[in-house]
């Protein structure tokens, strides 16, 4: 079973944010709680944990933007 990670809104009026930097490599074990990539919005920059333990698999290239919803990776 696996957790798909995608670009969240974290305010009422976000509609894209910038995955700012992986913090963790593709591949890599995690723990639920461990922050895995910093995101940018208009107003901030907020580190992002993983919701469940597992294995990383980066989709997405940091350094882009991406409307909320985009699927950026999966734990598995």
């Amino acid at each position: 079973m696996s957790t798909v990670l995608t670009i969240p809104k974290l305010e009422m009026s976000m509609s894209e944010g910038t995955l700012a930097e992986w913090m963790v490599e593709s591949g890599t074990a995690v723990q639920q709680g461990e922050v895995i990539y910093l995101l940018e919005t208009n107003k901030a920059a907020r580190e992002i944990e993983a919701p469940v333990a597992g294995t990383l698999i980066i989709k997405a290239a940091d350094g882009e933007t991406y409307p909320c919803g985009t699927e950026i990776g999966e734990i598995v």
